[in-house]
């Protein structure tokens, strides 16, 4: 291997990796950040992930990181590793578009709890990552940002609206990346992307500002590096007041039992786009995998209802319009049609169809929380299709009828339960298919221990697409 092929792959090294070479003085954290600037700088006329790269500012604390680990006096679990940041989550003196042009740009005053966390580690923050507008689709379509493309097949997108955060794990760019989800925004994306992405329990990493439903969530290419990246960002902080304590105990480095766990397999969700047959294949291949170590596979009957679904579209057309329709004439303008043709959907609503709208958070929640009931965990897609068109804002590209795509993960927000996405099959056309896993409440290291163990059992994985 030539000296500029060994830099190079610096790049690919997950966080455990580093972080044992830089106690064994392989290489220095300077070394690591030069390699993924340099992959960014190759890769992003075509992936167009991040936002507001910082090399400067990035290059300075990779060299005071280089100076502590030559002292031996390391400042934190992450000191020296690159990380990626969605750029709706707030970091000091960058502006938050929330991924539209509507936004007034105005430098952020503090770190979100989150980054907050994560610069104390010693974390070396470069880059934010792209998102839709508002977060409020399942692409990369954005009125501020470049449209960002999956790094598998450039023609597809990455997911939304952790669509950076997705795309930049999958092409290299660096081991540590922190997307938000509020419907499925970490995991459809995630198994898009053939990465993994936990939704963790609502409330285990603090949010600012809190809202029903919304977590902040680790996307990494190894289950290792997600609990690595949790048990940095998963601290109770005072800004948000339903933040969980923190974990008594600490997150997993390897595999559960497998055997004696009872598993239910849920290939039919109740509504939304059917499950595309190789993705249902690819699940239940996983589910027969996790049979053979001994665990009891169950089917699950669905539980999704079309009247929970365009409930929770109404409800939150009416939260858009609420923001959206305030703004003066000139930017409501500038926000993407599809958005504004669909948050303009919920301005007419009556207010009991608002509030039935809202109602049915719970009753999701109540569903999705029965359906585990006595089971261990749930296995089932992380989405219900494989990854579409780039150029299209939703799969059926009509914002009367919005998340089909998501309905296999919508559900667990509103429950809150654990949720994570791994890789476990592609399709014939090459594309990554996700399997998602779902715990009981609390249970995030459960979901954590499951997800290694089928890691390691999973068949051969495709190699990392070379943008």
């Amino acid at each position: 291997m030539t000296e500029t092929t060994q830099a190079s792959r610096l790049a690919d090294l997950s966080a455990g990796a580093l972080l044992e070479g830089y106690r064994a003085k392989r290489f220095s954290p300077v070394e690591v950040l030069d390699s993924v600037l340099d992959r960014v700088a190759a890769d992003e006329p075509r992936v167009r992930a991040t936002w507001a790269i910082d090399s400067d500012g990035a290059r300075e604390a990779a060299r005071a990181s280089e100076r502590r680990w030559r002292q031996g006096t390391p400042v934190g679990g992450l000191d020296g590793v690159p990380v990626t940041i969605k750029e709706n989550i707030a970091t000091r003196g960058t502006p938050v578009p929330l991924g539209t042009a509507a936004t007034v740009l105005r430098p952020a005053e503090a770190d979100a709890p989150a980054a907050a966390r994560l610069r104390e580690a010693g974390a070396v923050i470069f880059t934010k990552t792209t998102m839709p507008d508002y977060g409020m689709l399942g692409s990369s379509q954005s009125s501020f940002h470049q449209i960002t493309r999956n790094p598998w097949d450039p023609t597809r997108t990455p997911g939304g609206s952790s669509s950076g955060a997705a795309a930049a794990a999958a092409a290299g760019y660096g081991p540590l990346h922190l997307g938000t989800d509020i419907g499925g925004s970490v995991r459809q994306p995630a198994g898009w992307n053939g990465i993994v992405g936990l939704k963790p329990t609502f409330g285990r990493v603090p949010v600012d500002p809190p809202y029903p439903g919304r977590v902040i969530g680790p996307m990494t290419r190894t289950v290792a590096d997600t609990a690595l990246l949790m048990s940095i960002i998963a601290v109770p902080d005072t800004r948000d007041h339903l933040a969980l304590p923190a974990l008594p105990t600490e997150w997993p480095d390897r595999p559960g039992e497998v055997r004696g766990l009872r598993l239910g397999l849920l290939t039919d969700i109740g509504t939304g786009l059917p499950v595309d047959p190789e993705i249902s294949a690819a699940v239940a291949a996983a589910a027969r995998l996790l049979e053979s170590a001994g665990a009891t596979v169950e089917p699950v009957a669905p539980f999704l209802t079309r009247e929970m679904l365009d409930g929770m579209d109404r409800f939150w057309r009416s939260r858009a319009w609420a923001d959206i329709g305030a703004l003066p004439d000139e930017r409501r303008e500038r926000v993407l049609p599809f958005i504004l043709e669909w948050a303009a959907g919920g301005k007419d609503l009556s207010g009991a169809q608002v509030f039935h709208g809202f109602s049915q958070m719970d009753a999701m929640a109540v569903a999705a929380t029965r359906a585990l009931g006595e089971l261990d965990y749930l296995l089932l897609p992380s989405a219900p299709i494989p990854p579409y068109p780039v150029q299209l804002p939703a799969p059926l590209n009509n914002p009367a009828d919005p998340f089909g795509h998501i309905v296999t993960s919508l559900p667990f927000n509103m429950s809150g339960q654990p949720a994570v996405a791994i890789n476990c099959g592609y399709t014939s056309g090459g594309l990554p298919i996700g399997l998602q896993i779902v715990g009981h409440r609390f249970d995030d290291p459960g979901v954590l221990r499951l997800a290694f163990g089928y890691e390691q059992m999973r068949p051969p994985q495709r190699p990392w697409p070379a943008v």
